[in-house]
């Protein structure tokens, strides 16, 4: 895979690297589908394919209900369907879902060449810390930003730029790589490199596209290589 350098930051080098939790770090689909489609069979409709879902998972519960029940955020019911879906989520949350493949080696490396990295996320604290307990490596994050951490979430830059002061690094040598366009919208914002993962719930190739990310990753590996066309590396 080739990968643009934009010219005005060909010198800079990359000493921090951030990451989206649901779909770049961990494949947590799974479990978000059995959770919406618990509360779709409770409603008596159809339950959804994963691969019907995947693609809102950014939009987080409220666009997961509205995929499957076609229900606005205003209507009577939805409070109440919501909280349905978080109290199943929670209490399967992490039944199925995994690390994607080698992102275990990715934060190795990172901690290896002894380069700052963080989790920014949009999904609420609570939920944020029992997936995060499951799997002790992501424990060695140096900053942990969840959705309601601050007053304002993804696309909005604070939470990057907050993760940025809590790892002691400055925005213009930090990447963050997501799998929606929010993360993107929000890496931009905040003056940082941007990366899609494109191994992730992205809705097409040709849309990732058009969220104007700095470069586009195939695989998690492939964030090595990236970092390494960086000069991160002695």
């Amino acid at each position: 895979m080739s990968f643009n350098i934009p010219s005005f930051k060909k010198s800079l080098k990359i000493n921090a690297v951030l990451f989206d939790l649901d779909g770049t770090l961990l494949d947590t689909a799974p479990d978000l589908a059995a959770a919406l489609n618990a509360v779709l069979l409770s409603q008596r409709a159809q339950p959804l394919p994963l691969t019907n879902i995947c693609p809102t998972i950014s939009e987080g519960a409220t666009g997961l209900l509205k995929l499957g029940l076609k229900i606005k955020d205003k209507d009577a019911k939805f409070p109440d369907l919501r909280k349905q879906f978080i109290k199943y989520y929670n209490e399967h949350i992490c039944e199925l879902t995994q690390l994607f493949p080698h992102i275990d080696t990715v934060i190795h490396y990172l901690l290896y060449h002894n380069l700052s990295w963080g989790i920014v996320t949009n999904k609420p604290t609570a939920l944020t810390t029992k997936l995060i307990n499951h799997f002790p490596l992501l424990k060695t994050a140096k900053c942990i930003i969840s959705g309601d951490t601050l007053k304002y979430s993804k696309p909005h830059p604070q939470p990057l730029l907050h993760a940025c002061k809590c790892i002691a690094c400055i925005p213009k040598n930090t990447v963050y790589i997501g799998d929606a366009k929010q993360d993107i919208e929000a890496a931009n914002a905040a003056g940082m490199y941007s990366l899609v993962a494109l191994y992730g719930y992205i809705p097409s190739i040709k849309e990732a596209k058009s969220w104007k990310a700095n470069d586009m990753i195939d695989t998690p590996l492939a964030i090595i290589d990236w970092l390494k066309l960086q000069n991160i590396t002695p």
